[in-house]
């Protein structure tokens, strides 16, 4: 799955366009590697994310097409 829409999916960024900007502007790393939006992201990787000063760090645990908002937390775990 590419990284903007998993990033969408599991609601750790709300849109998929927005998404797509954090991409562009290096704000998003894959396993430590600034990644671009159209990167396939697997099972096991580490994603990092700059929001302004803070940074969230996560391990995706599963990747799915759609999710329920209640399910969209068990995609990934925060490290």
């Amino acid at each position: 799955m590419r990284l903007d829409k998993f990033l969408k999916v599991s609601r750790l960024i709300k849109r998929r366009t927005v998404a797509n900007e954090a991409c562009d502007a290096g704000r998003v790393m894959v396993n430590g590697v600034v990644a671009k939006a159209s990167v396939k992201v697997k099972v096991g990787d580490v994603i990092e994310i700059q929001f302004g000063t803070k940074n969230v760090k996560v391990e995706v645990l599963d990747i799915q097409d759609t999710t329920k908002k209640e399910e969209a937390k068990e995609l990934f775990r925060y490290l």
